[in-house]
């Protein structure tokens, strides 16, 4: 049900009428933000400064109980169904930012009626595209973007959901241990199907490419694409990275029938990808081999493995790293219980790492990110060494040498953020 609250001024005690806000739950100091003043005028102690992509709605960041919420202005009906599809994808658990409420008639302090506000809450430790591709940006951090682009794109299809504005401008990325994962931050032309079919995606293709390519010449005009990358090449490697992943994802594979192991073997090549296999569709065709295809795919495979293990959450690649290092402490503790041997590494390994991070330096990276930087850090330094150096020299070594340098914001991606504007 929505919650309705009324505001005073606090200068004059001058009624300000009521907003209403629908929100799942409500937080107190929403109540505190101007609501009576356009969005475009806050004023900037209730601001927060943070890099954004191109938005044909004016977007704004506030700080509120230690969260940082973007709020956007839009009309009402469309604030309703992109909350409403937000909080839909986040119950399947889909790469999306949350939603957290809308706040509706609003007006000035003279009676005039102001558009409501979605308020989404910030995903920690992302950063748009145009805080990435920029005249820092290495090609080779290029490619792993347009990955995680791709990636997305694939992700959304396979559970039904139709963009309909796929572009870089309303897409978030976060650091994944070398890679990186990406999220939608923008919905409002989105449609959740059942599942969608060749046409719809085809379209959302093409829709991707068209706006991909104009994002690519935007920046190229300011300026702000670096010489080697080319606009035309940035939008089609997008889609033929979804074309093949989506091709090792769903395709019709045969298998002879005295190699009926390698059903199995295409589920572990699933699931190295990152996607767990629910259902499976095996047939016998004439000459007595077996076609074998996917049913139900669905993303996040090892993050799943790692939470019902450890109870923590990761990013994919994130989780591929983790799980290594605690199969590695399972086999050389020779245990057999997978249950018991993740909890004495989430007690003897995993925590007493996150512990060694002085408190000024815990907001550079999250702790899974961190582990996983250390894990790499431990297998460079061992390899320098010709020998395992430890976990201990490792953390220390990292913590003095590579995160103390890190910026918050700019390190979670390894590149300058240009000046805003």
């Amino acid at each position: 049900m929505p919650n309705h609250a009324g505001r005073r001024s606090g200068g004059g005690g001058r009624k300000l009428g009521s907003v209403r806000i629908t929100s799942a739950l409500v937080d107190p100091a929403l109540l505190d933000l101007p609501w009576s003043t356009p969005l475009v005028e806050w004023p900037a102690q209730h601001l927060v400064a943070l890099p954004q992509g191109i938005s044909r709605h004016v977007v704004r960041f506030v700080r509120l109980g230690g969260y940082v919420y973007a709020v956007k202005e839009t009309g009402e009906r469309v604030a309703e169904r992109e909350y409403d599809l937000l909080r839909a994808l986040e119950r399947i658990d889909f790469p999306t930012v949350e939603a957290v409420a809308i706040v509706a008639d609003r007006q000035t302090e003279a009676g005039e009626p102001l558009d409501p506000v979605l308020i989404t809450r910030h995903l920690q430790f992302s950063l748009p595209y145009r805080a990435l591709f920029s005249h820092t940006l290495r090609p080779e951090t290029m490619q792993r973007l347009l990955d995680a682009l791709a990636a997305l794109l694939v992700r959304m299809h396979l559970t039904g959901f139709f963009w309909g504005d796929c572009s870089l401008s309303n897409t978030l990325f976060r650091r994944d241990a070398g890679a990186f994962a990406a999220y939608l931050v923008d919905a409002e032309t989105g449609v959740l199907h059942r599942s969608l079919s060749n046409g719809q995606r085809g379209e959302d293709l093409e829709i991707a490419r068209v706006n991909i390519f104009g994002e690519a010449l935007d920046l190229q005009a300011a300026g702000l694409l670096h010489e080697s990358i080319d606009p035309a090449v940035v939008c089609e490697e997008v889609v033929q990275r979804y074309e093949r992943l989506w091709h090792e994802i769903t395709y019709e594979q045969q298998i002879e029938r005295e190699a009926r192991h390698d059903i199995e073997g295409r589920i572990r090549a699933l699931n190295e990808l990152g996607f767990d296999v629910a259902e499976i569709a095996v047939s016998t065709i004439d000459d007595g081999r077996y076609l074998v295809r996917p049913k139900v795919v669905d993303a996040g495979y090892h993050t799943r493995r790692l939470l019902r293990l450890t109870g923590l959450d990761a990013e994919e690649n994130q989780a591929r790293r983790l799980l290594n290092d605690l199969d590695a402490y399972r086999a050389e503790s020779d245990l057999i219980d997978e249950q018991q041997a993740a909890h004495r590494w989430l007690t003897e390994v995993f925590e007493p790492v996150v512990r060694a991070v002085p408190a000024h330096l815990r907001r550079k990276l999250e702790p899974q990110e961190i582990f996983a930087q250390i894990i790499e850090h431990k297998w460079l330094l061992s390899q320098r060494a010709g020998r395992d150096v430890g976990m201990a020299p490792a953390v220390q070594s990292y913590l003095g040498d590579v995160l103390v340098h890190r910026p918050d914001e700019q390190a979670v991606l390894g590149v300058e953020i240009p000046p805003a504007g």
